[in-house]
């Protein structure tokens, strides 16, 4: 499927129900319809043709998003750009995907004006929402489109994602049709869907956020898209347009459990609170499990889409109705159309219970790194595609994700796995977050670092967290430093950045 059929799906069902919904205001799925045909044309009328790139800047809005749609009936390829990047690194992935048309909104103007310059290729610059030297406006670009167009696709390409510079250069992940109907294929087969659903969209949705609107799509369900992340208007939207489905890191999460209108807010609509993008607390999702209801955990990538495995919210309880504490470390079981197996640095599969690289097989795995033969290579050793993430499964075919490979601590020559600790630590009834590093050191090797962030008005001392890790864990695992910080830096989707924290560390200061 082409990303504009999700949107004709769910048309067919009713093209006068609510399609996209926004400060109040809904377009039905004809009129959504009706605006991507005309962003069609207009694209065309550009010169745009099928397999050409084109990127979209811009934060959550219904009309960005409809672009989407747009691209595809152009048969071309959707670029989704995170308008939370540096300027050098949304640079770099324009030239990358060899972008040529950029469409944005206005409050990111200086920040295309830095960039245009060194992107000759990009001949096609429009505004969504004002006026902007040397790009077209809203109205001008569509005026532009004669007729409607709707051209097959040159190949399955649907878009060119970027991985986020944290480590380097960032790399082009080429997503299929086929990639993503195997997404949305796994997600209506592993989740509760009554009804037609009503899909709640704060997190971006240049992200884990927006591709999840395609399955509600393809039931006819509704979209209601918040531009700008704020937790307390996000719980008063789940009771006035009774939502069924939504999605949020651990870090928003935590800010909701800590919501002083949470236990007040209404949220027997809810069949479907997904949780992903980060590892999240044992502790925390046990309370969620009480105060929320119904989450449900998704596990993925960017080069094998949100549903490497999946765990719905019956699978959080056992079949008495208690919650199964001993599941909620885990990520789930791998998804329905999708073969997992952990395996060893020569490329021998290991048996249960033994930790090693999460690697995986199936149509959900990505084409490979655009332009990139030698990283889509290294990706793909020995005919699977390697996460970088370690872990092992259990008998009952649970993945537990101990670690990512490059976080892993030694430490007097043991192997201690970060989040592990990250785990204990967060049990503590004073932390909100943290984060768990190791730093150099004469006598450990690496010295485990433990940094938190604490919740609103409440204290601890280090020897405090110590000892509570100490009994749990032992002294192996045992942080010995721990640093109290204000915040702690994260991604662009919520993501604690370690990298950040060894610098800062290294540097001496928060």
């Amino acid at each position: 499927m082409r990303l504009a059929d999700y949107l004709d799906k769910g048309a067919s069902l009713d093209p006068g129900a609510p399609c996209l919904t926004t400060d109040g205001q809904s377009r039905s799925y004809a009129e959504v319809q009706e605006l991507s045909a005309r962003v069609s044309a207009a694209l065309a009328a550009r010169g745009v043709r099928p397999g050409d790139r084109v990127a979209i800047l811009s934060a959550n809005d219904p009309t960005a998003f409809t672009c989407v749609f747009g691209i595809s009936r152009a048969g071309a390829v959707w670029c989704p750009i995170n308008p939370r990047n540096e300027a050098a690194e949304n640079r770099e992935l324009l030239e990358l995907a060899g972008c040529t048309v950029l469409i944005f909104q206005s409050q990111f103007a200086p920040l295309v004006t830095r960039i245009r310059d060194d992107l000759p290729r990009l001949t096609t610059l429009v505004c969504l929402d004002g006026d902007v030297t040397g790009a077209l406006g809203w109205q001008e670009f569509l005026a532009l489109g004669a007729k409607a167009v709707d051209e097959p696709a040159l190949d399955d390409l649907a878009m060119i994602v970027g991985t986020g510079g944290t480590t380097g250069r960032p790399k082009g992940v080429e997503l299929t049709g086929a990639n993503l109907e195997t997404m949305t294929a796994i997600t209506l087969m592993s989740y509760p869907f009554e009804g037609r659903p009503v899909y709640l969209a704060l997190a971006p949705l240049t992200h884990a956020a927006g591709v999840l609107c395609f399955p509600v799509l393809a039931l006819g369900g509704e979209i209601v898209v918040m531009r700008a992340p704020d937790i307390g208007a996000f719980l008063a939207l789940i009771p006035r347009h009774r939502v069924t489905h939504t999605f949020l890191p651990p870090t928003l999460i935590y800010m909701a459990l800590a919501h002083e209108d949470l236990d007040g807010t209404d949220l027997s609509s809810l069949q479907c609170f997904w949780y992903g993008a980060a590892p999240m607390s044992a502790a925390r999702l046990e309370e969620a499990l009480v105060r929320i209801g119904p989450m449900a955990q998704l596990f993925g990538q960017t080069e094998a889409p949100m549903m490497i495995s999946t765990m719905a919210p019956r699978d959080h309880f056992r079949p008495d109705g208690s919650i199964a504490a001993e599941r909620l470390a885990s990520a789930g079981r791998p998804a329905p159309l999708v073969t997992v197996a952990i395996m060893g640095e020569d490329g021998t599969l290991k048996p249960r219970r033994e930790a090693g690289e999460i690697v995986v097989r199936g149509s959900l795995v990505m084409r490979g790194y655009h332009g990139d033969p030698a990283a889509t290579a290294a990706a793909s050793a020995f005919g699977w595609h390697h996460t970088g993430d370690i872990g092992y499964l259990d008998e009952d075919n649970f993945l537990f994700i101990v670690d990512r490979a490059k976080d892993m601590v030694i430490t007097g020559g043991f192997n201690v796995y970060s989040t592990e600790v990250e785990q204990t630590i967060m049990r503590h009834p004073a932390v909100q977050d943290c984060a768990v590093v190791g730093l150099p050191d004469e006598k450990w090797g690496e010295r485990i670092t433990a940094v938190l962030q604490l919740r609103a008005g409440a204290t601890v001392e280090a020897a405090e967290i110590q000892s509570f890790v100490k009994q749990r864990i032992g002294s192996v695992k045992t942080p010995k430093q721990i640093e109290i910080w204000p915040d702690l830096p994260r991604s662009k989707v919520g993501k604690i950045l370690k990298t950040d924290i060894k610098t800062r560390l290294a540097r001496g200061r928060p």
